[in-house]
């Protein structure tokens, strides 16, 4: 029931799409109905010129006329077949722009703590490969599904002027195409869905592999790294031939039915012709009406069999949606700062706010704190007290369940976690993050700043020293000094920092809190979450946390803090 329901919000939602670019989709199947009305055209052609020559005895002289009009009909056919085509490539390209635009509309919505949770390479599949999956079905398979009911009733229609039983032998074949492709879709939608979740899995597996290869290396694990990543990938090479064996096998059974059905006309139509079937229209089926049924016969299940071909683009796309649409489906809450007013010297302010984490219920709150402009604000309390939740709420990167957040207009806040975010490149590239246009000079005064001048300048070389993902190349130490660099660069106000003195020596702990007082010098605000004694001392003012409330606000009550 639980899958039903999933694929049933996944078809609602490929369809609402779709209906966002109606308008190409229609063109597009309107083209390929004029190119089956020519299709349609062509075989009368061909089929008048065939009986003529052969029945009539003309000469090709005296069909000239005729010639051209089939080269216009085959010329006007291939333009309407171009155009059905790159009428649904522009749909489908204007779809997955939009479908890029609301995942990453979404993501920036939950914000990066709860879009944290979900793995970066799952993410990244997710925008690149599961959104290209959407294109067959859009730019092909829908256009394809109106027209694999439009064109055989056209066909159908002027067999049965033809001949009615010819028409009857077409019809009753027609249902068995449609009812084996759902009985096959039904199963290589499961398989094209388990095949994404594979497929995330595998990025994800393989991406952690690579960015722990150092300490894989270390102790001695690479083999065996390297075998799980190897099973991991056969494993989705299996996944992939099973959905493979389901399209080839759809495949060779639908063409079985419809070379059954073309063959059994062909036998009608020879058998009448010869005068051995007298049975209704029979003894009035000319050269001309029963060639021209055999050319129609093929060009009525060719709509059939190509969007045969194509519905594995329909389950590629259902299993692609399922992905995308748990995503979606994940709650998020606006995040609404209310500007507080100029005679205020706060600069952002929590006003009874309580936050919720799922499965773990409300982990802070209520709670009313106020950041007054210029002050050193040190928040303490025991691991899973909430401080890191705390700033997160400051810098508005979750949104709280109940009560609001409010901040001065204009201010501009920096952020430095345990774990500072640094990219592969140069170290003048990592810094230029904070201020692109930062000349070489401004940039060795913030490295002094931050007491990394010497390390860098002793490096052969110097700014343009490349760094790996995540600072590989550099110790903790330097990496958050190297973060303290880039908010001496920046202009930010309000400077949040979540446990800056984690795991470093007794030196290194020294040199980030002269950082830190040198921010403090030049009139940043700072909000400090920690546990050690070193920082608290630089606090003017302190705030400590106990399961989510305050248990001291450092000589304020909580209303004032």
């Amino acid at each position: 029931m639980r899958n039903d329901t999933r694929a049933a919000a996944s078809r609602r939602w490929l369809a609402l799409h779709a209906a966002g670019q109606r308008g190409w989709l229609v063109f597009s199947a309107t083209a390929g109905l004029v190119a089956g009305l020519l299709t349609v055209m062509q075989m009368l052609l061909l089929a008048w010129i065939v009986s003529r020559l052969l029945v009539s005895g003309d000469t090709l002289a005296e069909l000239d006329s005729v010639f051209v009009t089939l080269l216009l009909v085959l010329l006007f056919r291939a333009v309407c077949q171009w155009t059905q085509e790159s009428a649904g490539l522009e749909a489908s390209l204007r779809i997955r722009q939009r479908v890029r635009v609301e995942l990453l509309d979404h993501l920036t919505a939950m914000g990066p703590v709860r879009a944290g949770a979900h793995h970066s390479a799952a993410l990244a599949s997710q925008l690149v490969e599961q959104v290209e999956a959407l294109d067959g079905y859009f730019a092909r398979f829908l256009p394809q599904l109106w027209l694999s009911v439009a064109i055989p009733l056209l066909i159908l229609s002027v067999v049965f002027w033809l001949d009615w039983l010819a028409a009857l032998f077409l019809l009753f074949s027609a249902p068995l195409i449609p009812l084996f492709m759902a009985l096959v879709g039904m199963g290589a939608e499961r398989l094209n869905r388990d095949q994404f979740v594979a497929v995330s899995r595998l990025s994800g597996h393989f991406l952690d592999r690579v960015r722990g290869i150092a300490t894989l290396q270390l102790f001695s694990y690479t083999a065996q790294a390297t075998q799980e990543v190897h099973a991991a990938a056969d494993r989705y090479r299996r996944l992939s031939m099973r959905t493979l064996r389901v399209a080839f096998l759809s495949s060779a059974v639908l063409e079985f039915f419809a070379s059954v059905a073309i063959a059994a006309v062909a036998i009608y139509v020879g058998f009448a012709l010869l005068g051995y079937f007298n049975f209704g229209p029979a003894q009035e089926l000319t050269l001309f009406s029963g060639l021209l049924v055999l050319l129609l016969a093929p060009e009525f299940f060719q709509p059939l069999r190509t969007l045969a071909q194509h519905y594995h683009d329909r389950a590629a796309a259902l299993g692609a949606a399922d992905q995308m649409v748990q995503l979606l489906d994940e709650p998020v809450r606006a995040g609404l700062s209310i500007p507080i007013a100029e005679p205020e010297t706060a600069l952002v302010a929590l006003r009874n706010v309580t936050l919720e984490h799922p499965g773990r219920g409300r982990v802070l709150g209520p709670l009313n704190i106020a950041v007054q402009s210029g002050e050193t604000l040190v928040v303490t309390g025991p691991s899973g007290a909430g401080k890191s939740s705390l700033l997160q709420l400051l810098a508005g990167f979750v949104v709280p369940d109940q009560g609001e957040r409010q901040l001065r207009c204009g201010v501009q806040f920096a952020w430095v976690g345990q774990h500072p975010p640094l990219f592969q490149g140069s170290l003048a590239e990592n810094l230029r993050l904070a201020a692109p246009r930062a000349s070489d000079a401004e940039l060795w005064h913030a490295l002094e700043r931050a007491e990394l001048r010497k390390l860098v300048e002793g490096l052969p070389k110097g700014l343009a020293t490349p760094i790996g993902e995540r600072g590989v190349g550099l110790s903790g130490g330097q990496a958050q000094r190297l973060a303290l660099t880039r908010i001496f660069l920046s202009a930010a106000e309000l400077v949040l920092l979540d446990e800056p003195t984690v795991s470093l020596d007794e030196v290194t702990e020294k040199q980030v809190i002269r950082s830190l007082q040198r921010l403090v010098e030049e009139g940043r605000t700072l909000v400090i979450a920690t546990h050690h004694t070193a920082v608290m001392a630089m606090a003017s003012r302190q705030l400590a946390l106990q399961d989510g409330r305050l248990v001291d606000a450092g000589g304020c009550g909580e209303e004032d803090a």
